[in-house]
């Protein structure tokens, strides 16, 4: 396994019914693309999503699959699909989505590359300090790379940049949630490369 990866997804109260659908429809298209899949599946990747709002609103929502194959790649896709909002009218706690999903890894040992993808519309309200959860996964290890949402006009990209990806990762802006399933497919397709190459 060269790389697992942890989608986590907010779902705070930010997040109305038509941009979380944005989401999980912009995943799910992710995922069926083709060039994706290949790649996926020639990583041999295991992939997990984690909805998340405020400091105790973490879901694992579907846990580890293998992409060993097209078929696995199609079945994730439909899960995603299927996916029921985890929570509604709640804050925002980056920090303790990062810490909910650190020790997700310990199932997938065998993976050489381990990724948090973060997106989220909004700087946290909840919790602890998203540096501090940051640092813990440096230190273990873990990179974080995250979508930024501006859709409310806040500067969430630099928030990113400065308290939650960590050294090694990136952050790509999606100015609204419309542009959100254009933005996620650059950002895996970008994620997966970098192994790659």
């Amino acid at each position: 396994c060269d790389t697992a990866l942890i989608f986590t997804i907010d779902v705070s109260n930010s997040v109305d019914p038509g941009e979380y659908r944005l989401q999980i429809d912009g995943l799910a298209a992710a995922l069926s693309d083709p060039e994706i899949a290949e790649s996926m599946v020639r990583q041999n990747a295991a992939i997990a999503v984690v909805q998340w709002s405020g400091q105790d609103r973490q879901e694992l929502t579907l846990p580890w699959t293998r992409i060993r194959t097209s078929l696995d790649a199609a079945r994730l896709e439909d899960a995603s699909q299927l996916m029921p909002r985890a929570f509604v009218l709640s804050d925002t706690a980056p920090a303790e989505a990062i810490l909910f999903a650190l020790p997700l890894f310990a199932q997938v040992t065998d993976c050489n590359n381990k990724v948090i993808y973060i997106s989220d519309d909004g700087t946290h309200n909840s919790g602890s300090s998203t540096r501090d959860a940051r640092n813990m996964a440096e230190q273990i290890g873990v990179t974080i790379n995250g979508i930024a949402i501006e859709s409310m006009g806040l500067a969430i990209s630099n928030f990113y940049r400065g308290a939650v990806i960590t050294r090694n990762g990136f952050v790509i802006t999606a100015r609204t949630h419309r542009e959100y399933p254009g933005t996620i497919r650059r950002k895996i397709l970008r994620e997966l490369s970098m192994v790659l190459s």
